[in-house]
């Protein structure tokens, strides 16, 4: 219940607009765009809770590790995007992430923190990238880049929260859960690439 009261405290700090008693509130502009823009796409929303639901699968370090790499990486691409250096196929490796990682979920695979780390940082170029790349011109870029890190830490926390309370019933209520919500998420993700989503 303290992270649903945390999470909707710092939306709505987040959202709120203060006023400037003089012009140039491209900080406050940034971080509105940067925090919102990752909760206005089905594809940012399902990676970033899959990553944190990966990790809430997979304990220990990970429930930390995996996210943390995600984000740390992210910001790192957003960079490269707000600089306009190119990567490819950036929409792709979006679609990618939420078939992939629901397809990994539905599997219940459980590879080395390592390997859940690198894969996981991959993905996160090409949603950092995007989000970097679609940064308003008159936006400030470091108060975007800390609205969009927010946002999607959040939704971490909220997938390491749902797949803690799921485990927390047992493997007879998880297991059929994970099929069903990775199957559904990986569906999504052909949706993403074929265009239909």
């Amino acid at each position: 219940m303290k992270l649903k009261t945390l999470a909707a405290t710092i939306a709505a700090l987040g959202s709120a607009s203060p006023a400037f008693a003089h012009s140039g509130g491209g900080a406050t502009h940034g971080f509105d765009h940067g925090f919102w823009h990752p909760l206005t796409g089905a594809d940012h929303v399902l990676a970033m809770v899959a990553v944190g639901l990966f990790a809430a699968h997979l304990g220990g370090r990970a429930l930390w590790l995996v996210p943390a790499t995600f984000v740390s990486v992210m910001a790192a691409a957003g960079a490269m995007g707000m600089s306009g250096l190119e990567i490819p196929f950036v929409e792709t490796g979006i679609a990618l992430s939420v078939l992939v990682l629901g397809l990994v979920l539905m599997a219940r695979l459980a590879p080395p923190v390592g390997v859940a780390m690198g894969l996981v940082g991959f993905f996160a170029i090409f949603h950092g990238h995007a989000h970097g790349a679609e940064m308003p011109a008159d936006a400030s870029g470091l108060s975007y880049g800390l609205g969009f890190l927010l946002a999607t830490a959040l939704l971490h926390a909220a997938g390491v929260g749902l797949g803690v309370a799921v485990a927390k019933a047992g493997n007879a209520v998880s297991a059929p859960l994970a099929r069903i919500g990775g199957g559904a998420m990986a569906l999504a993700g052909v949706g993403l690439l074929a265009g239909w989503l």
